[in-house]
């Protein structure tokens, strides 16, 4: 059992937070290029230096929950139960992360990454990165010593999935039709011929 995180790091995550939220809002009231880091300091009431050591540049703080996302993937591979098929357990994943890209509350936020060409530069830098964080679990998973083609192009198929299904009219339909294509080439290149 993991014990509860002590006072330091519960200040941690609430300076953490107050920053994020700080940072949405105004980036949501006044657009996200007409905000600098100072004025997102300022009205959390913390350093700039602060800002920085939670979060490593501008674009990281629209992105926040970036590294939640990385890991709850690899951990669809990894913690699943013995003998849970894979491509299931990415696809309730990915469910669960789509449903709240989803919410209203969503909305505003993926209209403003859409409008602006830094933040969807550094949407796909992300992607790409989780995408060769869950490539290097499946390869695990597989017993392989690396990530191969395989690995690599089920890993980016799964992570796309995730901007492709938010981006539909109904995304929970199109989760279910895009991991029905990616059934068929796990099915086609799977574990027996990597």
């Amino acid at each position: 059992m993991t014990a509860p995180p002590g006072r330091r790091e519960r200040k941690k995550a609430a300076t953490r937070q107050k920053i994020a939220d700080t940072a949405l809002r105004l980036f949501l009231e006044r657009g996200y290029d007409e905000v600098g880091i100072r004025e997102v300091a300022a009205e959390a009431d913390v350093a700039v230096t602060t800002v920085f050591s939670h979060f490593a540049s501008k674009e990281a703080l629209v992105f926040e929950r970036n590294e939640d996302f990385e890991q709850r993937l690899a951990r669809a591979v990894t913690d699943r139960a013995p003998h849970e098929p894979l491509i299931p357990a990415l696809r309730r994943e990915i469910l669960v992360m789509v449903r709240h890209c989803a919410t209203g509350d969503a909305a505003p936020i993926w209209r403003m990454v859409d409008e602006s060409p830094t933040l969807r530069q550094y949407e796909e830098s992300m992607r790409l990165r989780h995408a060769n964080s869950l490539a290097a679990a499946i390869a695990t998973e597989l017993e392989l010593a690396q990530p191969t083609t395989f690995c690599r192009t089920i890993a980016r198929f799964v992570v796309d999935s995730h901007s492709l299904a938010r981006e539909a009219p109904d995304p929970e339909a199109a989760v279910d039709e895009i991991f029905r294509m990616i059934e068929a080439a796990w099915k086609a290149g799977g574990p027996a011929h990597t």
